[in-house]
C-alpha cells in the first residue's frame, strides 16, 4: 500500500468508528458487540498507523517506501508517537 492508501484506509475505519458508536447509542448493536469491533479496528488502525510511520521514515532515510512491512498487531498496539 502506498501512502494515500493506506491514510484512505485510516479514514474509513474511523468512518467504521463512528457508526459503531451511532449504533450502539441508537440500540442497533449492544455494549459487547461495539467492543469487540472496536477492538479490531484499534488494532489494525495501529498498524496503519506504523506502517505510514515506517514508510515515511524510509522516504526521509532514502530508502524504499515500499519494503516497509505491516507488523504484527501485538507489537505495534498502543504505539505512542
Amino acid at each position: 500500500m502506498d501512502q494515500d492508501q493506506i491514510l484512505a484506509r485510516i479514514t474509513a475505519m474511523v468512518d467504521d468508528e463512528r457508526r459503531l458508536r451511532d449504533d450502539l447509542a441508537s440500540g442497533r448493536i449492544d455494549s459487547d458487540t461495539e467492543q469487540a469491533r472496536l477492538a479490531d479496528l484499534e488494532r489494525a488502525l495501529d498498524q496503519c498507523w506504523d506502517l505510514l510511520r515506517q514508510r515515511r521514515a524510509k522516504s526521509e532515510y532514502g530508502e524504499n517506501p515500499d519494503e516497509a512491512r505491516v507488523r504484527p498487531s501485538s507489537q505495534v498496539e498502543d504505539y505512542q508517537s
